[in-house]
């Protein structure tokens, strides 16, 4: 991984490409998802390719891993079916991270869990068919770059192996179409790229790997990390200040500051931290690709296991304001996170602390048929002050929430307006005639 945020630049696409908002309609309702760092670097818990690639350790003993990824207590099963109570619409793991390691049976090299580790076996299909038969929508995450490729120009950090070789890199680059291609045949719905950033978008050939993806699977949909040719935003670990650009963006972030398995890494964010992050991506309209990663021998950490069953408690009480919401009210209305419901005839509150008051919304020009607490189904008390019958701009709008129905960790409101939201924008009026 590598922090960043790309944005989406305009590209023609196949002529016969599906629309993108029809390609990316699931996406822009999922608003939770999993990634899955799993490789040869859980084997002694260091950074994943990185601590080759910086010097931290040398590549000779950074493979030596191999010799200990076993995932002989590995059971996707388990793994989709954790992942599906977490309230997660789909789920994206490292086929290939930079150094190279293959968790499916490549048939381009022999640099694979397959064919140089004990586990010897293909990880990546039962994984596959696991999260599909829990209707989880399946995302593959590959590196473009491949630091252990001995036909790809960098290697270390200070080290490279050439600078122009046309031939050498046309072998790499008809190495990773190979690898690429052998990934069409799972028609992931996702495909999740990496490494961009070291070669141009004419070197990668991204314009030619987009439309060999869409050929293959005119539903699936590509991140950011195609230079240029991705369809939606992919900003990493910080949360975005603003509402990104995009149209369609995804914070992908650690649960600790890990995206590997480290066992030394014991910062972990609590379920609250990672609910009230959810709901702040939630009202900006995106989604949230929160990671876990396994240890070699393919069992979950139970620090994570249990973010997961808690980040699952609180999606599936408040599924409604949740899944196919768009972005909320500007910020200034509520002193909070808001979404909106598809039509935008409900506004949800999400509320992460303890109100010492009724909570208050400003400049809502529409009329409340009702509030209620999402999830508990008690209905609230509102009551309108302030409105000046000469005056266009709206009364406060104050809710009752007591304590006694409000969640453990962010409790959500749903108002119903009598039509589509309608906000006074403007700065206020004085009287001139009373």
């Amino acid at each position: 991984m590598i922090l960043c945020f790309l944005t989406i630049h305009q590209v023609v696409g196949q002529e016969n490409e599906l629309p993108k908002d029809q390609r990316l309609a699931w996406f822009k309702d999922a608003k939770l998802g999993i990634f899955i760092h799993w490789g040869i670097y859980a084997v002694n818990g260091i950074d994943e390719s990185w601590s080759f690639h910086n010097n931290y350790i040398s590549y000779e003993d950074y493979m030596k891993q191999l010799e200990g990824f076993t995932a002989k207590n590995y059971n996707p099963e388990y793994w989709a079916k954790l992942i599906k109570e977490s309230g997660a619409k789909y789920t994206v793991i490292t086929t290939k991270h930079h150094d190279g390691v293959a968790l499916w049976d490549t048939k381009q090299g022999d640099l694979s869990v397959v064919k140089r580790t004990p586990a010897k076996k293909d990880v990546l299909t039962p994984f596959v068919k696991a999260a599909r038969k829990e209707g989880l929508k399946i995302g593959l995450y590959y590196s473009l770059l491949d630091w252990s490729n001995p036909n790809y120009p960098n290697f270390l950090r200070d080290e490279k192996r050439y600078t122009d070789d046309a031939k050498r890199w046309a072998k790499f680059t008809k190495f990773n179409f190979g690898q690429i291609e052998e990934l069409t045949k799972f028609n992931p719905d996702l495909y999740w790229f990496d490494g961009d950033w070291e070669q141009s978008a004419e070197k990668w050939k991204a314009k030619e790997i987009r439309n060999l993806l869409l050929e293959k699977t005119p539903t699936t949909i590509i991140n950011s990390r195609l230079q240029g040719y991705g369809d939606y935003a992919t900003p990493e670990q910080g949360i975005p200040i603003t509402k990104p650009d995009s149209k369609y963006w995804e914070l992908c972030m650690t649960m600790n500051n890990s995206w590997g398995y480290q066992p030394n890494d014991t910062n972990y964010k609590s379920v609250n931290q990672i609910i009230r992050i959810l709901v702040d991506c939630i009202s900006m309209g995106g989604n949230l690709l929160l990671d876990i990663g396994p240890k070699p021998d393919g069992t979950i950490p139970q620090e994570q296991i249990d973010i997961l069953k808690g980040l699952g408690r609180w999606t599936n009480k408040h599924k409604s304001a949740i899944y196919g919401t768009r972005a909320g009210i500007p910020f200034g209305h509520f002193n909070g996170y808001t979404a909106l419901s598809k039509d935008k005839t409900i506004l949800y509150l999400y509320v992460d602390n303890k109100p010492n008051g009724p909570l208050l919304i400003k400049g809502l020009k529409n009329k409340v048929n009702r509030a209620w607490v999402v999830g508990n189904g008690t209905k609230l008390k509102t009551n309108v002050v302030g409105k000046q019958y000469w005056s266009d701009v709206p009364g406060l709008l104050y809710i009752d929430l007591p304590e006694d129905v409000q969640d453990q960790d962010v409790t959500v409101i749903a108002i119903q307006l009598d039509g589509e939201v309608d906000l006074y924008r403007e700065k206020g009026q004085v009287i001139e005639s009373n």
